[in-house]
């Protein structure tokens, strides 16, 4: 008898011949192999279709004169590239005055937008009366839509008008400050309200990572003999530091493509030097019809940014000791 069930065991164990899918349970094992890619497939097919295909047809597009008010659009290969590096053509300076504004913006912005939403989820962490309320009131600016954000502060920031301007006179400080009309107030303003708009959901993320620290490395570090400002340094910031990456990281792609404050506060003023990247391909390819320079600036504006998110992956990626 117990050789009988040995041999029934082998037979059950052996391979399947050659041409045949094994079965278990009634589920082949191709069945089994196929389920991650079903899974995946609706994010695939949107991400084919609404991501992929049209990052590809815009790089198609920026080879070509490709002017929307004609039939004709033919290839020119990478001449609208030059065009942007040529300063001899008629959108050389236009383009390099947007990309310099973006910087400025980025430069200013992104500090304030690491470093503030951190102290913020650092007090909100604590235990105290009243917590979830400033959590919540916190976070609030960032569910508005930017064009609420942008009417909002342009009337608050008129020089004539506007409620800033009436409460610094009436405590005594000047009342007559061109805050969306003239640097470096124009910076002040577009940065400002950015910050306050923006800061309560990187507190969020900052606030979740914070969470995820154990209490007992701080704990062991009181035991040490640690101080705040130590614990900080050595417990904080090491648990952070992916989510730190992250923040970074997104911070740095959302203040490069700025658009709404400077066409909504600014309006670009004065003269041009608050309109951004994202601004000009707009005017260049709805306002002048010109989609194939339009596409050839975002194919080197996403080519810009790629570099600087790699180099900041480098510099600040997360090693596990």
């Amino acid at each position: 008898m117990a050789d009988v069930i040995e041999a029934g065991a082998a037979r059950d164990d052996a391979p399947p011949p050659a041409g045949r899918t094994r079965r278990r349970g009634g589920v082949t094992e191709r069945g089994h192999r196929a389920t991650p890619y079903l899974f995946l497939a609706p994010y695939l097919i949107l991400f084919l279709v609404f991501g992929l295909a049209p990052i590809l047809f815009g790089a198609w597009i920026s080879l070509h004169q490709w002017d929307l008010q004609l039939p004709n659009r033919p290839f020119i290969g990478l001449g609208n590239y030059r065009d942007l590096f040529s300063s001899d053509s008629a959108i050389y300076g236009d383009w390099w005055s947007s990309v310099r504004a973006t910087a400025i913006f980025t430069v200013l912005s992104v500090p304030l937008l690491v470093v503030v939403p951190l102290g913020l989820a650092l007090l909100l962490n604590r235990s105290f009366p009243g917590r979830t309320f400033f959590r919540a009131a916190f976070f609030a600016p960032y569910v508005l839509g930017v064009a609420v954000i942008g009417l909002l502060w342009r009337f608050l920031l008129d020089a004539n008008l506007g409620l800033v301007n009436r409460l610094l006179g009436a405590v005594g400080l000047p009342s007559d400050t061109p805050w969306v009309t003239d640097v470096p107030w124009a910076w002040v303003s577009l940065v400002g309200v950015t910050v306050w708009w923006t800061c309560g959901f990187n507190a969020v993320i900052y606030l979740a990572g914070l969470q995820d620290i154990p209490a007992e490395l701080y704990e062991a570090a009181r035991v040490d003999g640690a101080n705040g400002w130590d614990r900080f340094r050595h417990v904080t910031l090491p648990g952070l530091r992916p989510v730190l990456l992250f923040v970074l990281t997104t911070t740095i792609l959302a203040s490069a493509n700025v658009f709404g404050q400077s066409f909504l506060i600014t309006q670009g003023a004065p003269g041009e030097q608050t309109r951004t990247v994202v601004w000009r391909i707009v005017d260049e390819g709805l306002r002048d019809y010109d989609a194939g320079r339009a596409a050839a600036m975002s194919v080197l504006f996403a080519l810009m940014l790629a570099v600087v998110s790699v180099v900041n992956f480098r510099l600040f990626r997360y090693r596990e000791d």
